[in-house]
C-alpha cells in the first residue's frame, strides 16, 4: 500500500493498494468517531461488484447505513439526482456527525461530494474510487459538482474528503474501454509534469504497475492542489486537454467518455501548440503515438462552430458573456513533455488556435 498525504485546509490521506475496502469501516470510525450512520452512494456499474464489500466493512465497524444507487454514466450527474440523494439522507435520519461514502467513478464522487458539502451545511464524506480516472484525478482535490444543461460541473463546491481509499482490486472488474478511458488522465499527468512517467508509459503501455502509477499521479495532483486549493491560479494546469475535451464530450451527447474526449483535447492542443511555435514540432507525434498505443482517439469529426459554442459556455471562461467576442479562456498549452503553461486567450484567438490543431 502507498499513502499520499494531501496538506490542504482539511488535510487527508490517499491510500492506494489492493484489498483496502476490507478496512473501510475502521478507516471511517477512526476519522469520524461520532458517526453512527452512513449513506453509501454507488452506481449500477460499481455497485454490483463492490457495494457489499463496503457495506460489510462499515457494518462490521458498528455503523448503520443504507445504499443509494444511481444509473451508471454522466447523464446521472444532475441536480435532480442530487436532490434525490439529499432527500434519501434525510429520510434515513443522517445527522451532521454521519458520513457519506462515494463508491464508484467520477460521476459518483462528484455528486456525493456535493451532497456532503450541502447536507446540513456540510458533513464528512469518503471517496472510494473504483475507476482509474477517479483514482488519479476526480477523487482528489475537493472539487464536487453536478452538470447543468448549459455545461459540465456548473453547480458545485469545494469540499475536501476526509479520506480517499483507492482499492486497486476494483480496477480488475472494469470493462476494458473504461480502464482505457482512465488512462487518458494518467497520460495527461505525464505530459503536464513527468517526462520519466511519459517514457515509462510509452515503453510498457497499459501493462503498468497500477499502485505505483496511481500514487505518482496523485502526488502530482497533491502538489498542485496544496498550492492552489481553490483553483485561482496554478491548479488550472490540470485542465490540460479539457478546454476542447469538455466541448467534444458534450457535443457527442456523452457518447464519448470523459477520458476519450480529454485524449482528443490533449492531442489537439499539442498540435496547435506546435503549429503556433510554442512547443517543438516533434511533441504532437509523440503524444498522438502514445494515445494511439493506449487505444485512445486523437481527432474529432464534430463541427468546429458547435465546439466553439460549447467552449464559450464552459466555466473555465473568465468574464464577458457567451459570445464570440466576449471573455477570456485559460488554455493550457504544452511547451514540452513535462512542461506546460497557462495562456489566457480571447475567444477569437482561442478559436484560431484550436482550429489549427484539429
Amino acid at each position: 500500500m502507498k499513502t499520499v498525504h494531501v496538506p490542504v485546509s482539511v488535510p487527508y490521506d490517499v491510500a492506494v493498494g489492493p484489498g483496502l475496502l476490507e478496512g473501510l469501516g475502521q478507516t471511517v470510525k477512526a476519522l469520524c468517531p461520532k458517526a453512527s450512520r452512513y449513506v453509501l452512494v454507488t452506481d449500477t456499474g460499481a455497485g454490483p461488484n463492490w457495494a457489499k464489500n463496503g457495506e460489510k466493512s462499515l457494518t462490521d465497524a458498528g455503523l448503520l447505513g443504507d445504499t443509494f444507487t444511481l444509473p451508471q454514466g454522466e447523464a446521472s450527474k444532475t441536480a435532480a439526482n442530487l436532490i434525490d440523494l439529499l432527500n434519501f439522507a434525510a429520510a434515513h435520519r443522517m445527522t451532521r456527525s454521519d458520513v457519506f461514502m462515494a463508491l464508484g467513478g467520477g460521476m459518483v464522487g462528484d455528486l456525493t461530494g456535493l451532497a456532503a458539502a450541502t447536507y446540513m451545511r456540510g458533513v464528512a464524506y469518503v471517496q472510494c474510487p473504483t475507476t482509474l480516472l477517479a483514482a488519479v484525478d476526480s477523487s482528489v482535490g475537493g472539487k464536487t459538482a453536478v452538470d447543468l444543461p448549459a455545461g459540465k460541473n456548473l453547480m458545485g463546491a469545494f469540499w475536501q474528503p476526509r479520506a480517499v481509499v483507492c482499492d486497486t482490486d476494483t480496477l480488475g472488474t472494469l470493462p476494458e474501454d473504461v480502464f482505457t478511458a482512465g488512462c487518458a488522465e494518467v497520460l495527461k499527468t505525464a505530459v503536464l509534469f513527468d517526462p520519466a512517467l511519459f517514457d515509462l508509459l510509452d515503453r510498457v503501455g497499459k501493462d503498468f504497475d497500477r499502485e505505483a502509477v496511481i500514487a505518482r499521479c496523485v502526488e502530482h495532483k497533491r502538489d498542485v492542489v496544496a498550492e492552489d486549493e481553490f483553483d485561482t491560479g496554478r491548479r488550472a494546469l490540470l485542465n490540460l486537454g479539457h478546454t476542447l475535451g469538455h466541448a467534444v464530450e458534450a457535443e457527442s451527447d456523452f457518447s464519448l467518455s470523459h477520458g476519450q474526449a480529454v485524449a482528443i483535447g490533449l492531442a489537439v492542443v499539442c498540435r496547435a501548440a506546435a503549429k503556433s511555435g510554442i512547443c517543438a514540432a516533434g511533441v504532437p507525434a509523440r503524444v498522438d503515438g502514445i494515445l494511439e498505443k493506449f487505444g485512445l482517439p486523437t481527432r474529432t469529426d464534430a463541427p468546429f462552430p458547435a465546439l466553439m459554442e460549447r467552449m464559450l459556455s464552459d466555466k473555465k471562461r473568465a468574464g464577458g458573456k457567451t459570445s464570440v467576442i466576449g471573455g477570456t479562456i485559460n488554455v493550457i498549452v504544452p511547451e514540452a513533455i513535462g512542461r506546460c503553461i497557462i495562456r489566457p486567450m480571447g475567444t477569437d484567438q482561442t478559436a484560431a488556435f484550436m482550429k489549427a490543431g484539429l
